[in-house]
């Protein structure tokens, strides 16, 4: 039986927050809403894009060679636009990305750095109900990033080259996975929507002048609220919590 995830206001974290997803807009689009808020709050918070986004967009004329730079520096304003500052780019090629050493090992590398107390990553288990989630870049990232989290960030005998280079082992406290198909937590970010929106506008190259994709995370997340229980028009961003301590 599917249980509705329990709403909450964006709680404050007491540490910092790493927020990773595979392609440019993923995390705006799954996440930006607690990303604004926690950094209103004061909270550090770094977002880590797994691939460049090569094949994403919507021109067909547009010269495939550009997109990696163009990509980035819309990841770049977009996240100026929710306050973070710091934006790392693993650079691996849009559609070709496996849960492999190479991909743990710089994950890890990002986490002990970080030392997040707080991770959202995607989902590695598919949402049926929600297709665009189960890309194969998105699963193959939350496994990695898992794999990352338990046991290579936090084993010293994993990636000994990382602890050669100074980055101390951590443990992360909690992950939050979006895109998972029981979430189990709903986040009311509707006095963030409008920032939301602001992020998300910064992905020219993923919207028409229509602005498809600001439409469809208005329209997700108003719906997530409401099987949250919450009042009509508030917006949500949901997740499931793993305990990873």
């Amino acid at each position: 039986m599917t249980r509705s995830p329990t709403a909450s206001s964006p709680d404050r974290p007491d540490g910092p927050v790493l927020m990773i997803g595979a392609h440019p807009d993923d995390i705006d689009f799954n996440a930006a809403g607690c990303a604004i808020a926690w950094r209103a709050q004061g909270v550090d918070v770094t977002w880590c894009v797994v691939t460049d986004g090569q094949s994403g967009g919507f021109d067909a004329d547009l010269d495939r060679a550009e997109v990696p730079a163009q990509r980035r520096g819309e990841q770049r304003a977009a996240a100026r636009a929710a306050g973070v500052e710091d934006v790392v780019f693993l650079g691996l090629r849009d559609g070709e990305v496996a849960d492999d050493p190479a991909l743990r090992r710089e994950l890890a590398r990002v986490i002990r750095r970080v030392r997040p107390v707080r991770l959202l990553v995607h989902s590695p288990e598919r949402d049926w109900s929600r297709v665009y989630q189960c890309h194969p870049d998105h699963l193959a990232v939350g496994a990695a990033a898992l794999a990352a989290v338990y046991p290579e960030a936090r084993n010293p005998f994993s990636h000994t080259e990382l602890l050669e280079a100074g980055l101390e082992p951590h443990a992360v406290p909690e992950t939050w996975l979006y895109g998972a198909p029981a979430p189990d937590l709903a986040v009311d970010v509707t006095a963030e929507a409008a920032g939301k929106e602001a992020v998300l506008a910064c992905h020219v190259s993923q919207h028409d002048a229509a602005g498809g994709l600001i439409t469809a995370a208005r329209r997700a997340g108003e719906d997530a609220g409401a099987a949250a229980g919450m009042a009509a028009g508030r917006v949500a961003e949901v997740f499931q919590r793993v305990d990873t301590r």
